[in-house]
């Protein structure tokens, strides 16, 4: 088959399992959602009947009182012991509002009240979201050399074969990130969060470091938690360092994937992987005198011996 045409094929089959993934995640959150629905729905009119039979109010002004509670509520204001809670706006609960904004996260579970903090939202998203991006793929290149080439290299001077190098590498990464970022993060919140259950917990750590961000568990938003700001801001460390990880560990896989030639089969594009190009800044200086760099690059892309820059490229895929 000619290539463009394998191309549309594959990108037409794509389309269409997602599609299909995305009705078969419908039918089941539907069927095992909607009976819960149904039941809060008939106790909580229940619950309504019961209120108005044994007390003064008419059902008009409890529809207006709920209405207000539930607004309050959507914007992190909470009827039940409002005087007590702290402010969802001081400087650490704006911070990590910012961070989740920045990162794509956005629990949702404080959201601006005015129409001047939501257009300045816009703005601040418009900048900080690439920034950010920006910013974990700088931190990105300088890890992919000590903790993707430089293991899978180890691992072929110890005498494996390159392909299952890589495969071993890979699941190495995997089991680390899965260890320190999910595990053992959904443990720490199990503990500090009264409510939370372990589940919960690593729950909140996968919603999180995949951007999902539902805002159903929000770390730090229960009334009378002690060193709140600190949490906060340890959280925010905790998903920067995260999301930073997870884009590290599909980078490995995209590598991997580049020398099974499983990319080449899906006509997807090949992840970058010269060394050079993973260990240098993403902006750097230039001196005085100094030759520019695109110059030296295309010097340097005709090296004397082929394969002897150690990166994915030199691994023999036969």
């Amino acid at each position: 088959m000619h290539s463009a045409g394998r191309s549309w094929l594959l990108l037409t089959g794509f389309i269409l399992f997602y599609v299909i993934y995305l009705l078969f995640g419908a039918l089941v959150f539907s069927s095992v959602e909607r009976p819960q629905e149904d039941e809060l729905r008939t106790e909580m009119k229940a619950l309504k009947e019961e209120f108005l039979n044994q007390s003064c109010v008419n059902a008009a002004s409890l529809e207006r009182f709920l209405v207000k509670v539930l607004t309050a509520n959507k914007y992190g204001v909470s009827v039940l012991k409002n005087t007590s809670m702290p402010s969802n706006w001081d400087l650490a609960s704006s911070m990590f509002f910012a961070n989740t904004l920045v990162t794509t996260v956005g629990y949702g579970h404080t959201t601006p009240l005015s129409d001047t903090g939501k257009a300045f939202s816009i703005i601040y998203a418009l900048i900080g979201v690439p920034f950010t991006m920006l910013v974990l793929t700088a931190c990105v290149q300088r890890l992919m050399y000590p903790l993707v080439l430089a293991p899978v290299g180890l691992l072929q001077r110890s005498g494996m074969e390159p392909r299952p190098a890589t495969v071993v590498h890979f699941m190495l990464l995997l089991i680390l990130v899965v260890l320190c970022f999910f595990l053992a993060p959904a443990a720490v919140f199990s503990t500090l969060e009264v409510s939370w259950s372990l589940l919960d917990g690593l729950y909140f750590c996968f919603i999180s470091l995949c951007t999902i961000g539902l805002g159903d568990f929000v770390p730090g938003t229960q009334p009378g938690q002690e060193y709140r700001p600190l949490y906060q801001v340890s959280v925010m460390i905790y998903l920067f360092v995260g999301l930073m990880m997870m884009y590290l560990l599909l980078r490995s896989f995209h590598k991997m994937a580049d020398l099974h030639g499983l990319t080449t089969f899906l006509q997807l594009p090949r992840c970058e992987d010269d060394l050079d190009e993973d260990r240098e800044p993403i902006v750097e200086d230039q001196h005085e005198g100094q030759t520019p760099r695109y110059l030296t690059d295309k010097a340097a892309s005709r090296p004397l011996e082929p394969g002897s820059q150690p990166s994915y490229n030199t691994i023999n895929k036969g």
